[in-house]
């Protein structure tokens, strides 16, 4: 597999490229904004084939170039259930805008168990609520990789103060995360990867971040 992280917007978000090195096929994840232009030239660099836009979640750092990558390859995007009203109207979940965000209809819906192939790369769908409703990450097996979106930085969880966060999802979410293999590789939504067996804090999450 081939992985191309492009940190971008005023946030430093975390778009990946994820490609399959024998097919060439490719998914976007999270094209945030100011994303497009490195994605695209990476792309073409790379003679990459995008098939599909994957989405952890809604936040309008992540779903900000959306438009201008499906308009570019014309290709579905994906995201889970409950994230998509903020993906169809970028602001709808009461968390303020540095900017305006074009809002974009889903062409399919994602949900836990789920599996979206790639070329020859197969992604288990993992739905972790709790930083929004709908967050989901990204599991590749085969080449044990996860792309976490907020639920887990290197050492850190997602924000659980925004208006729709909940913590009390957020602790069986990362539960199902520190069940993974530990050599799997993270590779979050903001700041450099890590593995699983790197955060070995995981089942205590609840206690150190001042929840229990």
């Amino acid at each position: 597999m081939l992985i191309e992280v492009i940190p971008s917007g005023p946030f430093e978000t975390n778009a990946y490229i994820a490609a399959c090195s024998e097919t060439r096929k490719a998914a976007i994840i999270d094209p945030g904004v100011e994303s497009v232009q490195a994605i695209t030239h990476f792309v073409k660099d790379n003679d990459l084939k995008p098939v599909i836009v994957l989405l952890t979640h809604s936040h309008w750092d992540h779903i900000g170039d959306v438009a201008a990558i499906k308009r570019e390859y014309q290709i579905p995007v994906c995201i889970h259930p409950l994230d998509v009203k903020n993906l169809e109207n970028p602001g709808s979940d009461r968390l303020p805008m540095m900017m305006e965000i074009e809002g974009v209809k889903p062409d399919k819906l994602l949900k836990e168990g789920d599996e979206v192939d790639v070329g020859n790369l197969h992604f288990k769908v993992i739905h972790t609520p709790g930083h929004t409703p709908g967050g989901i990450c990204f599991y590749e097996k085969d080449h044990n990789t996860l792309f976490s979106g907020d639920t887990l930085f290197q050492g850190s969880i997602g924000n659980l103060s925004f208006p729709t966060a909940d913590p009390s999802k957020m602790w069986g979410s990362l539960d199902k995360l520190a069940k993974l293999p530990s050599e799997t590789a993270v590779f979050p939504g903001h700041g450099p990867s890590t593995t699983i067996g790197a955060e070995p804090w995981l089942p205590e999450a609840k206690k150190i971040f001042g929840y229990a």
